[in-house]
């Protein structure tokens, strides 16, 4: 008997195991294992197809209502900055900036802040009558067709008058910044006159830009914009002179990738500290390194009260390369939103800030289209050549 009992307590007992372990229905499903890193889902991986034509790299649109997705080629890029850099391919870098000559003392002045705010105009007219160069260029530029003067301009004081304390500065800092960098060999002198002629139709539309659109400190925007090109004449002067020509008219995400292979850090990084070796405001420099960085700077990681000011200064530089280099003929027909590629993914987002949301209103404007027009075909102060154009060496 007492075996018996023993037999059916186990029995019970047995049966009462299975069931809370199988069919019991507080029973929680077992954790799941932790994902490693690589398996982990990231916006940079979701990324669309992307196609590249010409040095463009462009993605696909994505379907209406979707976040775009990141371009391939931007989510696997990692932007260099000083400290990323060996201390021995720093010190090269260094030493090869050092080589390029130092722009005339009047350019501190030029950039020493308030100084366009307190600065009168025969000030600014002595300043330009001593450097005989700058003095001709202002008198060229305001003697253009564009102004259609019925009699020559032939002093400074009324020139600045008429061009305005921004364009005169503008002017100014293209051609101090010209005693700098010249090309060693005559074959890379197209790239170098690209570049100045990009730098002067950026700055142009940086300064209509931001007054019609009423942005405050329009001037220093323009100045930012002709200084963000210290860092491309600086490549143009570091890079193999071979492959200059095909550098510039890739899109400026290929353009830094190749800086990054060949110099050790991106143009935007290298004119900062060239700017900081000719010793310019830290403020001034840390606002142009800002721009070139646009490419690939979430917004939310710019400050706020920046974000409209970078957006136009980068797409200002954008525009002023792709019309130079003859990428684009007009702005006719140019809309930010349809202009997508790696190098606009972020620009996109800083577009999109309240303070510019006439933008593309005003990119439309007869005035500014006419304007553009006139320094597109007239510009008397820059040689003009046919349009680059990429090789399948490094274009594809």
């Amino acid at each position: 008997m007492p075996v018996l009992l023993l037999s059916i307590v186990v029995a019970v007992a047995v049966a009462a195991l299975v069931w809370w372990k199988f069919f019991h229905p507080s029973r929680r499903a077992p954790a799941p294992l932790p994902l490693s890193r690589a398996s982990m889902p990231s916006r940079k991986r979701r990324t669309a197809p992307s196609t590249v034509l010409h040095g463009t790299v462009s993605t696909f649109p994505t379907p209406a209502g979707s976040a775009p997705s990141m371009p391939v080629e931007l989510s696997m890029f990692h932007w260099m900055r000083s400290r990323d850099l060996a201390s021995t391919r720093r010190h090269g870098l260094m030493a090869a900036i050092k080589g390029i000559p130092r722009p005339p003392q009047s350019l501190q002045q030029l950039l020493s802040p308030g100084f366009f705010s307190r600065a009168s105009l025969p000030e600014l007219s002595e300043l330009v009558m001593a450097e005989p160069l700058i003095a001709a260029k202002i008198l060229a530029a305001v003697n253009a067709p564009f102004y259609g003067l019925h009699q020559p301009v032939t002093s400074i004081e009324p020139a600045v008058t008429m061009l305005g304390m921004d364009t005169v500065r503008s002017i100014c800092l293209q051609y101090m910044l010209a005693q700098a960098f010249k090309p060693e060999l005559a074959a890379s002198q197209q790239s170098f006159d690209a570049i100045w002629r990009a730098s002067a139709i950026a700055s142009e539309l940086a300064v209509r830009l931001g007054k019609s659109l009423n942005l405050p400190d329009q001037g220093g925007i323009a100045t930012k914009v002709v200084l963000v090109f210290v860092g491309h004449l600086a490549a143009a002067s570091l890079m193999p002179h071979n492959a200059v020509n095909e550098w510039l008219v890739l899109d400026r995400l290929r353009r830094a990738q190749l800086e990054q292979e060949v110099m050790g850090l991106p143009a935007g990084e290298i004119g900062g500290l060239l700017l900081r070796l000719w010793k310019l405001p830290a403020s001034l420099v840390r606002d142009v390194s800002a721009t070139s960085r646009v490419l690939v700077t979430p917004v939310a990681e710019a400050e706020p009260d920046q974000v409209p000011r970078l957006g136009l200064s980068y797409l200002c530089v954008r525009l002023g390369e792709r019309l130079a280099l003859g990428q684009l003929v007009s702005l006719e027909s140019y809309d930010t939103a349809a202009d997508i590629s790696a190098d606009t993914f972020y620009l996109r987002e800083y577009l999109e800030h309240p303070a510019l949301i006439h933008l593309n209103d005003t990119l439309r404007s007869t005035e500014l289209r006419a304007a553009v027009q006139q320094m597109m075909g007239k510009n008397a102060l820059l040689p003009h050549h046919p349009p680059l154009r990429p090789s399948t060496s490094l274009a594809t």
